[in-house]
């Protein structure tokens, strides 16, 4: 059943049906919910994928770690954009799903976002799937820096940067800007290797420990919860496909298609932050 809302930030008497039968579905099982950007827009945190959006990539993990040009580009961009994920603040879908879980509505958060938003709304049981944001990692002795503390790196190596330079900001925390010839790339203070973002780049695999440990909370739950996530990233859409070929209930919660509308039980197109309230709150 999909149940399409012209205006997805108040729900409409057809998608209020969508979300009683989703309820149905989901009554009295334990659930695990999947979220992807969908979910922080209201934070302030733009999506790749977003209804109108021209659909983009951002930087391989090949490229990174093959170009000097390629990693001054980044961090570049990632001095000024950084400043949106720093800034956000969880919004009403965060707190729903805090909610439910402290409910026990909820059994655990997969999220592929890296803002760190859900354990800062009070989500217990969460897994990154593709790191965060806010952790620097060393390639070579693995040491994790805290990313205010690069930023300070940043500015010291390169005083003339500025950070309110107008840009357009990316769900991973850069921004459409370009490095000046003589920019200088942050180094490990350790081993001076080569520092990248604590998270999982396109064309890099989610490390396997995580995979397993995933996997086995969905193993353990009754029905999937996708919300926010158009699903277009194998990583995420793996959940929607072990949960239908198990015979879980999927329930979906996003404004726009995903790769899952066809085994889902429920796709209700409608505002996360209401929807989410609605469907494991009220």
């Amino acid at each position: 059943m999909s149940i399409s809302d012209p205006n997805p930030s108040v729900l409409s008497e057809a998608a209020r049906f969508g979300l009683d039968y989703a309820r149905e579905q989901l009554a009295g099982k334990s659930i695990l919910v999947l979220t992807g950007a969908g979910v922080s827009t209201e934070s302030g945190i733009p999506d790749y994928r977003g209804e109108g959006k021209t659909e983009r990539h951002p930087m391989t993990f090949d490229v990174f770690m093959g170009s000097e040009q390629a990693r001054a580009k980044y961090w570049a961009r990632s001095y000024v954009g950084w400043s949106i994920i720093a800034n956000a603040k969880p919004n009403g879908s965060h707190f729903a799903l805090a909610q439910a879980e402290s409910l026990g509505r909820i059994s655990h958060i997969i999220t592929q976002n890296v803002d760190s938003l859900h354990h800062q709304a009070g989500s217990k049981s969460v897994t990154e799937l593709h790191g965060r944001l806010d952790k620097v990692i060393c390639m070579s002795c693995r040491v994790l820096v805290d990313r205010l503390e690069l930023d300070i790196l940043i500015k010291r190596l390169n005083p003339k940067i500025k950070k309110d330079a107008p840009a357009e900001f990316t769900p991973d925390g850069d921004a459409e800007v370009e490095a000046s010839a003589d920019f200088v790339i942050p180094k490990c203070q350790s081993c001076e290797g080569i520092l990248k973002p604590d998270v999982v780049f396109f064309g890099e695999s989610v490390p396997t420990e995580r995979v397993v440990s995933t996997m086995a909370h969905l193993e353990r739950s009754e029905a999937l919860l996708v919300a926010g996530s158009s699903l277009t990233v194998n990583s995420g859409m793996r959940f929607a496909r072990a949960a239908s070929k198990a015979g879980k209930p999927i329930v979906i919660v996003n404004v726009g298609p995903t790769r899952a509308d066809d085994i889902a039980v429920a796709k209700i197109e409608a505002s996360t932050s209401i929807a989410l309230k609605e469907l494991l709150i009220d």
